[in-house]
């Protein structure tokens, strides 16, 4: 039985990003078949291949072998005119350019995008940015922290335990949330070059990325002219709506609706409650929804995690245990759905991969080649392009 193509099959991708946000837009690329060629810096290779302990061979941090699985590297050297020069090649067999350096260093290195499109017309170069160009803070340099500040995200969670201290969300948010607006923005670009032949410049900025993400729903009431309200939605910073301790953890539980919250207090025999003025009616059980959850505080620690997701199933109200990073390595969720597998790297042994979380009926699961060391590719591949590189002294 032959094998379905893949989502993109026969797609280069020439990537020149580093760290976490352009590279997690190619990853995606990648797990979706395409060629993604990464440029790494010469010598020590990409900065996030220091992150994290590796078992055996430097640079092959845990982050690493997730963000970059599926790519060919390559090092050559860009302040030569032989590695130059093979960029150049690889551009001209590529369909899309991505990087995250500043515009004038890419100028003065020569693959700017003026220039890359007299290579290969139809490119869509893409420009992974800290903050659009248009604006006053473009060219600051920008990383995850410096937008969780600047987009508002480093002040929410004052607004739910009341400490007046701002605090990042602890996870790569900004480049996350910045790699996947990339990844769907190379995949439009794509489509549109199908359909009119044309290649184009496409900016990527962190900052109004991460800023559109927070705002969809936390500019609430000033939406309008005049605003109805504050800004913030009110669920999303209320403080009692948070995890509930249990006799042995916590548990999340998820009424909102208003039959489930009747049902929870009747359920757990406190049915007497709904007969007061603040919980008589479904109007004022919205607008004392904090006091039932307050209630409901009191309530989760006479009964284990497991005795109430056992009954809260059982009346069909919304609940699942608090999982720590551990707890998903043994999820029978995660398990069943096989986003998390065991696999050999040829280097690092063994090593457990995260999948892509998507799945597509035309294509089946696709093991993806493990992430290389530094420039593992460089030499096969110049001569895939007909490039002749430098001799490189022979390792110690």
């Amino acid at each position: 039985m032959t094998a379905s193509p893949s989502m993109l099959q026969g797609i280069r991708v020439a990537d020149l990003s580093t760290v976490i946000f352009g590279p997690y837009a190619t990853q995606v690329l990648a797990d979706l078949g395409a060629d993604v060629v990464k440029v790494e810096p010469a010598g020590m290779g990409d900065a996030i291949r220091m992150v994290g302990t590796p078992p055996k061979t430097p640079g092959m941090s845990p982050i690493h072998l997730r963000l970059n699985r599926g790519k060919r590297s390559v090092d050559w050297d860009l302040r030569t005119e032989e590695g130059r020069a093979a960029l150049r090649r690889l551009v001209e067999s590529s369909d899309v350019f991505i990087h995250n350096v500043r515009a004038d260093a890419m100028e003065r290195l020569g693959f700017d995008y003026e220039t890359v499109r007299a290579l290969k017309p139809d490119i869509i170069y893409v420009h992974c940015t800290g903050f659009d160009q248009r604006g006053p803070y473009a060219g600051l340099q920008a990383y995850d922290d410096i937008i969780q500040a600047a987009a508002g995200v480093a002040t929410l969670l004052p607004h739910v335990d009341g400490n007046p201290r701002p605090r990042y969300l602890p996870m790569t948010l900004a480049d996350k949330v910045s790699g996947l607006h990339a990844a769907y923005a190379v995949m439009a670009a794509l489509v549109h070059r199908l359909r009119t032949g044309e290649g184009q410049f496409v900016e990527v900025p962190m900052f109004e990325a991460v800023a559109s993400f927070n705002l969809l729903e936390h500019l609430f009431d000033r939406t309008f002219v005049p605003p109805t309200g504050p800004a913030r939605y009110t669920r999303q910073v209320d403080p009692t709506r948070q995890p509930m301790p249990t006799k042995d953890g916590w548990i999340s539980i998820a009424p909102y609706l208003d039959d489930r919250w009747v049902r929870f207090f009747e359920a757990v025999g406190r049915a007497e409650v709904l007969k007061e003025p603040r919980f008589a009616d479904p109007l004022s059980r919205r607008r004392h929804m904090g006091q039932m959850y307050e209630l409901m505080y009191e309530i989760t620690p006479s009964r284990t995690t497991d005795e109430w997701l056992a009954l809260l199933a059982r009346i069909n109200v919304p609940a699942m245990r608090v999982n720590d990073i551990e707890d998903l390595l043994v999820d029978p969720q995660l398990k069943a759905s096989g986003l998390l597998h065991q696999r050999h790297h040829p280097t690092e042994g063994d090593y457990l991969e995260v999948r892509a979380p998507v799945r597509f009926s035309a294509w089946g699961d696709q093991e993806t080649p493990p992430a290389a060391t530094v420039g593992q590719h460089s030499e096969a591949l110049a001569a895939e392009l007909g490039v002749v590189l430098p001799r490189r002294p022979a390792k110690a």
